[in-house]
């Protein structure tokens, strides 16, 4: 039985068992017949979901957090968060939950040392075990796997056993009533070999029982893609969203490194549809949605009018 009843785990793994067969139904819809379903998801006049639990990624407010961590989650709950999102699993995790908690946020997702997975000889914190005790110390859901180091990342032959190692990562996860999340950067999108990309490979490779996605918008937009689309097309492995607004005139970029700060827009402010996004997530089953600006030169103002703005929109 799931140390955490209320996480809709079975509902995803019935809507994977048919997976195969939505998305054969999903092909052959004819493409007007799908502009009208977006348009009408967009305009349905019902307000938005995920808004009595909308959470904040804490790597927003890393600089706030490392001054004031108490103040800091104070602001955030006064902002109208329901949930934060912890950056790190660690001994220190556990005060900053209960802290969060105290402050009426609630904790059900964190980012571990990617390298415990990608890189496991050289990881230098907790390892996968070690991590996975931490995480039901904290009480979490979700321990999500965000990035992978520019050196583990550049062939085909490493991504196929950084996926191998998060699939075992994933099992012992899910033995403890947890999943295990990948957030993707824009890195994922790149052409290893002329046509294969890493996520590609994680999209095959990944055992959607024991590995899902934490799907970021903005890195997919910027990486190349449709964050809509790939939302349709992974569905129930979805578990998790970051809503992340993307300048407008950004091109693709997947070198992390090389994007401007300035690409990272307050939610409302860029290119992406978030109402549309959110009543997408509503639809294959996402558990939860997260905001996340990686740069602002004011951050706590930022999360404000980002919640601010959805608010807004679901007024």
């Amino acid at each position: 039985m799931s140390k955490h009843p209320s996480h809709p785990v079975a509902s995803r793994r019935s809507f994977l068992q048919n997976a195969g067969a939505a998305a054969a139904l999903t092909a052959g819809l004819a493409s007007p017949l799908r502009v009208w379903a977006d348009q009408a998801a967009k305009s349905d006049g019902q307000p938005l979901p995920y808004l009595d639990r909308i959470g904040l990624q804490l790597y927003t407010l890393r600089n706030q957090m490392k001054d004031d961590p108490k103040a800091t989650l104070q602001a955030v709950a006064d902002a109208g968060y329901r949930q934060v999102e912890l950056m790190n699993i660690d001994d220190d995790a556990i005060k900053l939950a209960a802290m969060a908690r105290d402050l009426g946020l609630a904790v059900h997702s964190a980012f571990m040392n990617w390298q415990a997975v990608a890189t496991p000889d050289q990881s230098g914190g907790p390892d996968v075990d070690r991590t996975i005790q931490l995480a039901e110390t904290i009480g979490l859901r979700h321990i999500v796997f965000g990035y992978i180091g520019k050196n583990a990342r550049d062939t085909l032959d490493k991504i196929r056993g950084i996926a191998d190692r998060a699939n075992a990562a994933g099992e012992k996860a899910r033995s403890a009533g947890m999943r295990l999340c990948y957030h993707n950067h824009s890195f994922e999108f790149a052409k290893l070999d002329g046509k294969t990309t890493a996520f590609d490979v994680f999209v095959k490779k990944f055992d959607p029982q024991t590995v899902e996605f934490e799907l970021d918008v903005f890195w997919a937009k910027i990486g190349g893609h449709d964050p809509e689309a790939l939302m349709r097309q992974l569905a129930a492995r979805i578990s998790q969203v970051h809503l992340k607004d993307l300048k407008k005139g950004v091109g693709t970029i997947h070198d992390e490194g090389a994007v401007p700060k300035d690409a990272f827009q307050e939610v409302g402010d860029g290119v992406l549809d978030m109402p549309a996004i959110m009543k997408l997530a509503a639809k294959i089953g996402v558990d939860q949605c997260h905001v996340e600006q990686d740069q602002s030169p004011d951050p706590i103002a930022s999360v404000k009018q980002s919640i601010g703005y959805l608010n807004e929109r679901s007024a």
